[in-house]
């Protein structure tokens, strides 16, 4: 017989990002250094992105032991492509990033997550991916000074 938390949908939410965030927390601290209150590490950031999952994987965890809102049914279609197209177009991301260059790798992204809504339209997924890719730029490659290829020829 089956408890009704394994049913759970915020219950099972809740401890894959109490999972995920120890998983990142654990790396960070075995192969960064931390570094000190004055010069902070690079293991810093992972490790306080890590806390940060676990306790909102603890709240949701909690939230679902206290609601019954249960897991309903099969997911639809349209469910399975708002999880499958985001990853492919960050798997196309960081393949065209060093393909290809920063700008092209940016619209297949913007184009690609967008896509993944039920509501897509191309004209609005284009007008705001060309302006995330017009701040990106201005960010990362002016701003910054980092260097990151715009395009690849």
């Amino acid at each position: 017989m089956k408890q009704e938390f394994q049913k759970n949908k915020d219950f099972w939410a809740g401890l894959m990002f109490v999972g995920i965030g120890l998983f990142i927390a654990v790396q960070a601290v075995r192969n960064y250094s931390l570094g000190d209150g004055f010069r902070i590490g690079p293991g810093f950031f992972p490790v306080l992105t890590g806390g940060c999952l676990v306790a909102l994987g603890a709240i949701v965890l909690v939230r679902g032991l206290l609601n019954n809102d249960k897991i309903k049914g099969r997911m639809s279609l349209n469910a399975w492509r708002a999880v499958i197209v985001p990853l492919v177009a960050m798997v196309l991301f960081g393949l065209l990033m060093t393909h290809m260059g920063l700008i092209p790798a940016l619209a297949v992204l913007g184009i690609g997550g967008a896509a993944a809504s039920t509501e897509f339209k191309f004209s609005e997924a284009l007008l705001m991916t060309a302006a995330l890719t017009g701040f990106s730029v201005a960010l990362f490659v002016w701003a910054l000074g980092l260097y990151i290829p715009l395009f690849i020829f």
